[in-house]
């Protein structure tokens, strides 16, 4: 028995430098590249965001002066044909406007009015209805412009084209880098995705003093074009040429 046992641990023991040295072995020669691309989509939908902001001495008062002012900018957008499903109110914030004090006052905070504030976002697939839909906006009481985001409703597409040019550009590089090594490129070990970005236009915005003089104005918009970035980082097996 002591000597199978033995017998047993002898065979163990020359096995593992043979698994060592075969862990050991230097990885195949390969080249590395990042390739990176960059395409513009047209956008084809936008959101609207009005800002509606409202001071009263009673904090009351105040939010019922918002809501108002909200029904009557849903009901004016309504008008415009827009679904009501893609109207919404958000962001409701009822906040204390306190006295001022001097730097060295010891008296309490006093609280001598309150600011109601909501945000009306409006979601537009037509982007002819921007523009129109501020100005009655505007003119239903909203006193800021807090921004128009404009996107793609399927990204998919523009996502899947960057990704390829990236892949090509990769292969380019690396076709170069191989010619001028003298080496051949044998074929792809690894693809890493770097990811896809989208940049869309700066957004659009009016402060309230410069959204009070636009109320009686036609507020032209450009959605202007999406940018689309992604990278790719291929590893490539290489081999000298014949």
């Amino acid at each position: 028995m002591k000597r199978i046992a033995l017998a047993t641990l002898l065979a163990a023991a020359t096995a593992v430098p043979a698994i060592s040295q075969r862990s050991d072995s230097p990885p195949p020669p390969a080249l590395v590249v990042t390739g990176n691309a960059q395409i513009m989509a047209v956008p084809d939908e936008a959101t609207v965001r009005l800002g509606i902001v409202r001071q009263a001495t009673a904090a009351q008062v105040a939010q019922e002066q918002a809501n108002a002012i909200g029904t009557e900018i849903l009901n004016a957008i309504g008008k415009l044909g827009v679904p009501a499903q893609q109207i919404q109110t958000s962001r409701l914030v009822l906040s204390p406007v306190y006295a001022p004090r001097g730097p060295d006052s010891r008296d309490a905070p006093r609280i001598v009015s309150y600011t109601a504030s909501n945000v009306v976002s409006v979601r537009l697939q037509n982007l002819s209805q921007i523009g129109p839909v501020i100005d009655a906006g505007l003119k239903a009481g909203a006193n800021q412009l807090e921004g128009v985001q404009f996107g793609l409703r399927n990204d998919l597409p523009s996502r899947e084209q960057a990704l390829k040019q990236a892949v090509a550009e990769a292969r380019s590089k690396a076709q170069v880098m191989a010619d001028a090594l003298r080496v051949a490129l044998v074929e792809v070990i690894e693809v890493t995705e770097g990811g896809v970005s989208f940049q869309p236009p700066q957004p659009y915005a009016l402060s309230r003093a410069v959204a009070a003089q636009a109320s009686d104005a036609f507020t032209p918009v450009s959605p202007g074009e999406i940018e689309v970035h992604a990278s790719v980082t291929v590893r490539y097996r290489i081999a000298p040429k014949p």
